[in-house]
């Protein structure tokens, strides 16, 4: 009984902050994030500032709510792409682009929540450590196509630098591994990636034959390549499209996509993907 009376106010209140929350999308679509003013939302709904607050504590936990969604929102259209992609037999350098443009398609729907998470900052906000997984679940899809990969000269310092990383925070490690399973030596403890791919540099170059078996080097050098092709991805993905968003591209030739396909087309060649 006391369960059934809890179930029409739990709607309600999950109603209530979806009412919330689209009022204050609405506020950033129109000024960014610094327009956001729970002051106004209460008014329009009719409600008080203290009522208000039983819903979301501060305006920086309801930018909180609004980040969360807006990442969980990019990594699920991120993962429909992949599983679309993955489908047949294409090949790495086909599913690069169609995860770009999976990523350009949500960030020119929803420019504002895109701006959200990938723009300037909003004045005196830090956003809660939770949002950590949820941007490397919008990148995640691109690991596994690069664990496949020979990354040529152009990317090779690159690569060593990720290899250093995967050594130093086992949660990278951990990212990896979901993403890229095949990547990842079984039995190695997540910080051992760096320095077994370390050592298949060293014996590539003739300087340690015995560091470690060919295999297991071999193995952490794809996560490692895994880790800076999905960086990189990040960087020419994010960089190409923010300026499309931002408006920067207005009044030049060039279509967004265009350009986009070209950076993943550069990309696709340091990395040999085929």
């Amino acid at each position: 009984m006391e369960r059934a009376q809890q179930g029409p106010r739990a709607r309600y209140r999950e109603q209530t902050r979806a009412e919330i929350k689209n009022l204050a999308l609405r506020q950033l679509a129109e000024g960014g994030g610094g327009a956001l003013a729970l002051t106004r939302i209460a008014k329009e709904m009719g409600l008080s500032g203290p009522a208000l607050y039983r819903y979301f504590t501060s305006r920086d936990d309801l930018l909180s709510a609004l980040i969360r969604d807006a990442y969980e929102d990019a990594a699920a259209a991120m993962a429909r792409a992949a599983a679309r992609s993955a489908r047949g037999s294409r090949g790495g350098r086909a599913r690069l682009h169609d995860l770009a443009a999976a990523y350009r398609a949500w960030a020119v729907a929803e420019p504002h929540r895109y701006l959200l998470i990938q723009g300037d900052p909003v004045p005196g906000y830090v956003a809660p450590a939770d949002t950590l997984e949820r941007a490397r679940a919008v990148l995640g899809p691109f690991l596994p196509l690069f664990a496949a990969g020979k990354p040529g000269p152009a990317v090779a310092g690159t690569v060593e630098e990720m290899a250093a990383w995967l050594a130093a925070d086992g949660t990278v490690g951990a990212w990896v591994a979901r993403y890229a399973p095949d990547a990842v030596a079984p039995g190695l403890e997540a910080g051992e990636a760096g320095t077994a791919v370390e050592a298949g540099t060293a014996r590539a170059s003739g300087e340690a034959d015995a560091v470690r078996g060919t295999r297991t080097a071999g193995v952490d050098r794809a996560a490692a390549s895994a880790l800076a092709g999905a960086v990189l991805a990040w960087t020419q993905v994010h960089g190409s499209v923010s300026l499309e968003v931002a408006g920067q591209f207005t009044g030049m030739a060039h279509r967004g996509g265009t350009l986009l396909g070209a950076h993943m087309e550069l990309l696709a060649d340091a990395f040999g993907l085929e």
